[in-house]
């Protein structure tokens, strides 16, 4: 066998060695889930021992909803958010210089009116042009402003509303009804440690909408958003669980997630740089509060849903991840004053190294393997017996883990309870390893290039509106 040969061989080892402790990290952190899984859910067995709607210690909530040139789901947008069972909300819609007819489609449909309302002078934020109210829901609020982006727009909610909670949602996202009684039950628990809490995102693709809620569940028809439902499912019901049971949770997204409004101005509010703001200031709260010395408490919430529309087109996803994979480069590179300290705790021990070797250099070392190891079989330098085994281990251990999410679907919440979803799901589970898994490592690829020529795009994301039958 030729040097060259050996090289290649001994690297093949070495990036399945590498594939192995990645896996090993994520196993510990789905065995984690399991454990925080069966301690919600018998939370959720014995419920509160009070109406939590009536009771006088619910904080108000403001739902920020930033908004560009949503004009094919504003409306259900807006409507699931005026729906929801809490006592005391305020809907900021924040209309970010869209040049579609957003903001022609909420005044139409809420009748708003415009307001002569006092704009606070160190609001981070573009200029505001104007604040309307509704003659239709008083507590309904839209603001008009030049473009800044998702974290502008964010911020000028934040820095608005009087509300100690702030919860920060998409406008292509439907809130369940019940969504924010559930994810604010850690600050009535923790109220003086809490300062963020997250619920679990789902694909909306397929579902059946009606006034704004989630009439029936149902697997997306398009292949691509099915297999998104898949990953959405490991995501947050193993993820973030087991990050959370950890001590380690180092996101909380940006589809659906909860804050105390004071801490987040105290920080300076979301990082307008950033084109993954909601990783980004999860993972700057976590610095903050710690270099600060004070106690705090950030949760996953696995009950409370979120549905969103995910892209169905292979250039939307393409762009949408790399996004997400050059901001979740560009975080961590900033943050990285945290890696393996112990003055952070369990987030610089664990959290964040899990991270980076999991979301950052995972991928490219495993799309570096589907490289290496079919060229050392071709050369000679790797026999039949080591290519088997490598693709046996990298499929196995990733049918295993999706398969791990499907289980905590099943004896958990069960949004999807006919034996035929549960069916596609575990196919799926099987077939994303082929294709589908490789498409990402070439896009996390792709990502790093953007990266490295500073491309801090946000790429366009186009809707095609919920399903209302």
């Amino acid at each position: 066998m030729s040097s060259f040969g050996t090289f290649l061989l001994l690297t093949g080892w070495a990036i399945l060695c590498y594939y192995l402790l990645i896996n090993g990290v994520y196993f510990l952190v789905h065995v984690a889930a399991l454990f925080k899984l069966r301690t919600d859910l018998n939370k959720r067995e014995w419920g509160p021992m009070y109406q939590q709607f009536a009771s006088p210690f619910l904080p108000g909530i403001a739902v920020i909803v930033p908004a560009y040139n949503e004009e094919t789901v504003i409306v259900e947008s807006v409507q699931s958010h005026l729906n929801l069972n809490y006592p005391d909300t305020e809907v900021i819609v924040v209309n970010d210089g869209s040049s579609d007819g957003t903001l022609d489609r909420i005044r139409t449909e809420f009748e708003l009116f415009q307001i002569d309302a006092p704009v606070p002078y160190d609001i981070p934020s573009e200029e505001i042009r104007a604040i309307y109210r509704s003659a239709d829901a008083s507590n309904l609020v839209v603001v008009d402003k030049k473009n800044g982006g998702k974290a502008d727009a964010l911020n000028t909610g934040i820095w608005l509303t009087d509300q100690p909670l702030f919860c920060a949602v998409d406008a292509d996202s439907l809130i369940d009804r019940e969504g924010l009684l559930q994810v604010v039950r850690p600050f009535l628990e923790r109220p003086e440690e809490t300062v963020a809490t997250g619920g679990t995102v789902r694909v909306a693709n397929g579902c059946r909408v009606e006034q704004g809620q989630i009439k029936s569940v149902d697997l997306p028809d398009n292949m691509l958003a099915e297999l998104q439902s898949m990953e959405y499912l490991r995501a947050f019901y193993s993820g973030r669980l087991g990050l959370d049971r950890l001590n380690s949770l180092l996101i909380i997204s940006g589809a659906f997630g909860m804050f105390k409004t004071d801490v987040v101005q105290e920080a300076g509010g979301y990082d307008t740089d950033s084109v993954t703001e909601d990783f980004e200031i999860s993972v700057r709260l976590h610095q903050y509060l710690k270099d600060q010395g004070r106690d705090y408490h950030v949760e996953f919430v696995p009950e409370p849903v979120v549905w969103t529309e995910v892209p169905e087109s292979r250039d939307v996803f393409s762009r949408q991840r790399r996004r997400w994979y050059r901001g979740l480069l560009d975080t961590m590179i900033r943050h990285r004053g945290l890696m393996g300290r112990r003055h952070y705790g369990s987030v610089g021990l664990f959290g964040y190294p899990a991270f980076l070797l999991g979301e950052i250099l995972g991928p490219l070392v495993e799309g570096f393997g589907y490289v290496i190891v079919p060229t050392a079989f071709l050369l000679g330098a790797a026999d039949v017996e080591f290519v088997l085994v490598y693709f046996a281990i990298t499929v196995g251990v990733g049918v295993f883990l999706s398969w791990f999410g499907v289980f905590s679907e099943v004896w958990s919440f069960r949004r999807y309870d006919r034996p035929r979803e549960i069916v596609r799901l575990l196919g799926d589970g099987v077939l994303e390893n082929f294709g589908f898994r490789q498409w990402k490592t070439f896009i996390a690829w792709r990502g790093l290039f953007e990266y490295l020529r500073g491309d801090t795009s946000w790429g366009e994301m186009r809707r095609s509106g919920f399903d209302e039958n």
